[in-house]
């Protein structure tokens, strides 16, 4: 069943989920096919298994021990590149043995439709859009097979976060908003606003709203602290040195008061990951780490990637890396010889900076100037000391047709009109224990211009239904 264009304009006129922001309306939910979804439930196992062997790796690097059953390798370049940058404090909160196996409670990939089928273009474990895709799960529910319904996403959400409270009674859950993620707090609050409504102690709070009393962290209600017990961290870790209530949040985890997902590790939140995955020292390592299914389905997705290190090499070697003129590459000042066909490639920050989300850092290559890829280079490599960058294959999504109405009503008639387009798709899933549960999916439809897919004015943002 389509939705009318005044169903859903005063839904939203009602309900104000992101700041500031608008995006084009369509009648139908994303169709995704039963296979897709099979695949996608897939995804969503071999993204905790990516987790599982990347922590695995991580530590085992750290302490310099062995990475593989049968022969000898050892990687103490790996934590060198994911702690680099990094503050002391939170690389020892990171490394407490109490962190082992804590893994972010949501998962999010970015994934472009592609002629080839899903390419992942990262895998976001600070992901927004929960409230919004729940909200958008139950507004289109009446049009029929929705892949995931409201209620299912809620539920899922607060049950993989209450899994990892001190008590188990109803815990108190803060979901907790910086300012620097402001955009988002509408949306965390409806999230809030439901669960309350189910008689669940939820509550969407600024970061300046919580305190300590003695070692637990608490916040006001009615004039009465509350203690809270689990933190959901709507906060990237950069943005620690910004809040005045941190030391409280350490503090009070460090007593065992605590939980906070995702947890504060920040090699958990490093677009390096998938460079480290296709990394030729380590492919005996990823494939003895993970299962094999889930080993194959990450070959297929993450697209090829290379961390951008000017550490020199001895005279004679080569970087394993594109090419560059049709030469490889010696060092990657080289990479901006590529020529336009060769520069079908993204640059963008790694982690831990206020660029490092919302595509604010990616250079496309083939979509600039040789001027501006030769920017993009140099900030790359002026920032290596202390923010890598990452280099990765560029997969295209395809084109594709989906209705939408039209973006100025008064200027045109009410009925929708096929466009052509391109997707994202964030399916959205919920970890508990092994497992993890798709609950919902988020499309963003951007118009066939746009070779950088994110939610903007010109996109479309839809749930997902299942067809035949």
């Amino acid at each position: 069943m389509a939705l009318s264009r005044e169903y859903l304009s005063d839904a939203f006129a009602g309900t104000s989920l992101f700041e500031a922001k608008t995006w084009q309306l369509s009648p139908e939910a994303w169709p995704l096919t039963v296979a897709q979804v099979d695949e996608l439930k897939e995804i969503g196992q071999a993204c905790l298994h990516f987790h599982q062997a990347l922590e695995n790796l991580y530590l085992r690097a750290l302490a310099d021990k062995n990475l593989l059953r049968n022969r000898a390798l050892k990687a103490p370049w790996v934590p060198e590149y994911l702690d680099r940058g990094k503050p002391r404090r939170l690389l020892e909160h990171a490394h407490d043995p109490r962190q082992r196996g804590q893994f972010p409670r949501v998962l999010r990939p970015d994934l472009l439709l592609t002629d080839d089928g899903f390419a992942m273009t990262e895998l976001d474990s600070v992901p927004g859009g929960i409230g919004l895709t729940a909200f958008l799960n139950r507004l289109y529910a009446e049009s029929g097979n929705i892949l995931g319904t409201a209620d299912q996403m809620l539920t899922a959400f607060h049950g993989s976060l209450a899994a990892q409270a001190p008590r188990t009674t109803n815990p108190v859950i803060a979901i907790v908003v910086s300012e620097e993620s402001a955009t988002y707090r509408p949306e965390m609050k409806w999230l809030a606003d439901q669960l309350q409504m189910r008689g669940l102690r939820v509550f969407c709070l600024d970061i300046e709203e919580v305190f300590p009393l003695g070692s637990t962290l608490c916040f006001d209600i009615e004039g009465n602290p509350e203690k809270i017990d689990v933190l959901y961290r709507f906060f990237e870790l950069h943005d620690l040195s910004n809040l005045s209530t941190a030391d409280f949040i350490f503090e009070a985890w460090s007593a065992g008061e605590l939980a906070v997902t995702p947890p504060m590790r920040p090699f958990q939140e490093e677009k390096m990951g998938a460079a480290l995955f296709h990394h030729h020292l380590l492919a005996d390592y990823w494939r003895e780490a993970l299962p094999a299914g889930s080993f194959k389905r990450l070959r297929k997705l993450f697209p090829h990637s290379w961390v951008i290190d000017p550490a020199p090499l001895p005279p004679g070697a080569v970087l394993d890396g594109p090419s560059a003129g049709g030469r490889p590459l010696a060092n990657w000042e080289q990479l901006a010889e590529a020529s336009k066909k060769e520069r079908d490639l993204i640059i963008k920050i790694s982690g831990f900076h206020e660029s490092a989300w919302g595509a604010r850092s990616v250079v496309y290559g083939a979509d600039c100037s040789r001027k501006q890829w030769q920017a993009g280079i140099d900030v790359a490599l002026a920032d290596a000391p202390r923010n890598l960058h990452v280099l990765q294959d560029y997969h295209k999504p395809r084109r594709i047709g989906h209705p939408l109405y039209p973006a100025h009503p008064a200027d045109a008639p009410a009925e929708s009109v096929e466009r052509q387009g391109r997707l994202r798709l964030c399916p959205y899933y919920f970890v508990r224990g092994d497992q993890t549960e798709l609950a919902g999916a988020l499309a963003t439809f951007c118009p066939p211009d746009k070779k950088i897919i994110h939610g903007m004015q010109d996109a479309a943002l839809l749930p997902c239904r299942i067809v035949e």
